[in-house]
């Protein structure tokens, strides 16, 4: 299971990478494995400010549908497109390629709340 040091993390398996004052975001290695071959991605949230855990999109995999949720409070100001035609990016390169939505983040205090890699790892049984 792939789990980068240099990302912090949620308990409800989303990842985040801090830029500046944006912040990307996706589900981790263990989340994708987790839900099987994902078949669609929907996020209808871009231009639209959320808080912290409110949901911004779902995640339709052959075993289940989940809901995904916002690390941190922000406007959503991109969404990866690209899933659209190619929902199964999330399963080979969630890190890179597969990432879901940036956020333009409100309060950086929340950054503090998130999981280290480590932390993530003990959360999963790593």
């Amino acid at each position: 299971m792939n789990i980068p040091e240099d990302l912090k993390y949620t308990s409800d398996h989303e990842w985040i990478r801090v830029e500046g004052d944006t912040a990307t975001v996706g589900i981790t290695d263990y989340a994708q494995g987790e839900l099987g071959d994902v078949v669609y991605v929907e996020i209808e949230t871009e231009g639209e400010s959320l808080d912290r855990e409110e949901v911004f999109g779902t995640v339709e995999a052959v075993k289940t549908v989940s809901d995904l949720f916002m690390p941190i409070s922000g406007e959503v100001v991109a969404v990866n497109e690209s899933l659209a035609d190619a929902p199964d990016t999330v399963n080979k390169d969630p890190y890179g390629e597969g990432w879901m939505i940036k956020i333009k983040y409100s309060d950086s205090s929340e950054l503090d709340a998130l999981l280290s890699a480590d932390d993530y790892k003990s959360e999963v049984g790593a």
